[in-house]
């Protein structure tokens, strides 16, 4: 081996070995975070990237890199989750994994208990330009013994994906002589020479933190506003001080929130020992502290029991739900109804589409393509400008512009105006209509693209065959039928499955037009007349009183079997890859 290539050799090693600490560390992180089929697939990938760069045989695969990630990544992990979730009550409710909402019930839920140490507190805050900060420190006062502590600003423990603080800690300090140390650093109170209440609150660092707020102190009242939506709406509300005997100090809910009390938790684990198939097993379970009863798991949530012996749910997890996201849609009436509605127009839809935008286009094809016409190269400009002005405009022109039922140009000026009706068509609100100028929206849309395609597969059918035709006397109608279309179809079958797929998941113009109603009446679902199986399944997912996820992605896995199953059936019988397997 040269020196040149070993070197080569050497870099390509030392960059596939960076590279592969890298995923495998990355592989490590989603496996311990539960994450096994992100992990599964990374892990082949990686796999199949150090042997199509190791071994020699692999070399005609290397410049294929990128797009075996891109493929893993963007189509095969996708297709792996929605079938995963699928399976799953993922959705409002059920967001988290169980031990996930276990630790929630465990830290996030809390009581305050019988005859709990109660604390009167003032605010203390810094002061910048002469405004108040949310930078501040409590002092707090025992209701029982009159002791002082202090503490600083809670720090942020955990926040929701909008960056709200769901959990704050902070610690307590003893006060002593008017001095405390926090956090190694020594504090003094500042007292008023007149009353010996407290001013403020200096450090030996020179911080100074004047007196702001105290529930119990009437001149503080203008500072109310601040305190609730800076410092109690932000910080406190969800803050947990541990007192010097350990103890949870929170804002105090059977006061108003206007004192601190001591608090315990609501929740926690303990073993107990049932009796299985005749077997003694002991297994992990929540219970309440409080009352003591075991919470009841069902249906992925755990339920407790209040004191007037009813059943209320404390919060749900996701978990494994079989076949009932697919059973669901044609047993329950309440979505069996809508969804099949839904699922029939989104066939009807599609096919319409592509035969009204097919019929349209192959006319103004053989129009175009008669050598007769003159002005043919402007007669194509304008009508090819529908397909080169971006739909989402064209949607929203039509809209506003000729479906309104007040403004609208076909409702004012050829409705009302030139045929004299007495009302306007509500065409954005009526199920017909709605269907009606969805329909006609997606035919402007797309017998630009279908005139273009015909166009280019009339201009390749060879002249003899018409000429030799009408030697034979063959009508206009018959060499259309005889030689045009069959010819035509050859070309164009394929497009045309292609385009029942399109308009099959065009979502585009039917969620900007009408999206997806108007409401279907008596659904327990987001379903409207106009939506197809994929706005239906987006508005499951991202819209409504609540996301269900799991539903969206059952429906989403029947959308690719029948575009999938109806694309494979058309080839088949359109012989459209024919020459291809030739």
């Amino acid at each position: 081996m040269s020196t040149k290539k070993l070197l080569g050799f050497i870099v390509v090693l030392i960059l596939l070995s960076v590279f592969g600490a890298f995923g495998l560390m990355s592989l490590i992180l989603l496996w311990a975070n539960a994450n096994y089929g992100l992990a599964i697939i990374l892990g082949v990938l990686l796999v199949s990237i150090a042997f199509v760069l190791i071994n020699p045989k692999g070399y005609p695969y290397r410049y294929m890199i990128p797009a075996m990630i891109l493929l893993f990544i963007l189509t095969i992990y996708p297709m792996y989750y929605t079938f995963k979730t699928a399976f799953t009550n993922f959705g409002t409710g059920h967001l988290f994994t169980r031990p996930q909402i276990i630790q929630k019930l465990l830290s996030n839920y809390y009581y305050v208990p019988e005859n709990p140490e109660e604390y009167s507190f003032s605010v203390f805050v810094k002061l910048k330009d002469y405004k108040p900060t949310d930078d501040f420190m409590i002092i707090f006062r025992s209701l029982s013994s009159n002791e002082l502590f202090i503490a600083p600003k809670p720090a942020a423990v955990q926040k929701d994906s909008e960056g709200n603080i769901l959990l704050a800690e902070s610690r307590m300090f003893s006060v002593k002589n008017d001095r405390a140390t926090v956090n190694g650093v020594l504090y003094q109170l500042v007292r008023s020479s007149q009353d010996n209440s407290i001013l403020s609150v200096v450090s030996n660092s020179g911080e100074k933190y004047m007196y702001f707020y105290s529930p119990d102190d009437r001149t503080t009242k203008s500072n109310a506003p601040f305190y609730l939506s800076e410092i109690r709406g932000i910080w406190l509300k969800n803050a947990e001080f541990t007192n010097p005997m350990g103890q949870q100090v929170r804002l105090n809910p059977n006061r108003l929130f206007t004192d601190f009390a001591t608090s315990e938790r609501k929740y926690g684990i303990k073993v107990i020992t049932s009796i299985e198939s005749g077997r003694a097993v002991q297994k992990n379970v929540v219970y309440n502290k409080k009352t003591g009863r075991v919470l009841i798991e069902r249906d992925g949530y755990f339920y407790d029991i209040d004191d007037n012996g009813q059943e209320f749910a404390v919060d749900g997890y996701i978990s494994n739900i079989g076949f009932k996201n697919f059973m669901k849609m044609f047993k329950d009436p309440r979505i069996s109804g809508p969804f099949v509605k839904i699922f029939i127009w989104t066939f009807t839809w599609a096919a319409l589409s592509v035969l009204f935008t097919f019929t349209i286009g192959l006319i103004l094809a053989l129009v175009l393509n008669d050598k007769k016409l003159k002005g043919t190269k402007i007669y194509r400009t304008l009508l090819i400008i529908p397909w080169a002005i971006p739909a989402f405009i064209s949607v929203l022109v039509w809209k506003n512009g000729m479906f309104n039922e007040t403004y609208g140009i076909i409702n004012r000026f050829i409705v009302m105006g030139l045929f004299g009706a007495e009302k306007p068509i509500k065409w954005l609100s009526d199920p017909f209509w709605a269907k009606v100028a969805v329909l006609l929206v997606n035919t402007w849309l797309g017998f630009p693209y279908m005139m273009t395609i015909t166009l280019g597969a009339l201009q390749s059918i060879p002249d003899e065959l018409y000429e030799a035709a009408s030697i034979d006397g063959a009508t206009g109608f018959q060499r259309f039928r005889k030689i045009t279309f069959p010819l035509l179809m050859i070309a164009v079958a394929p497009l045309l499955v292609g385009s029942f797929s399109f308009n099959f998941n065009n979502f585009v113009g039917i969620y900007l037009l009408t999206g997806g109603g108007p409401a279907i009446p008596g659904s327990s679902t987001p379903a409207g007349a106009t939506d197809i199986l994929i706005s239906y399944t987006y508005k499951l997912a991202f819209e409504g009183r609540g996301q269900d996820f799991g539903f969206a992605s059952a429906i989403s896995i029947l959308i690719f079997v029948i575009v999938g199953g109806l694309s494979w059936l058309n080839f088949k019988l359109s012989g459209a890859f024919e020459e291809v397997n030739r």
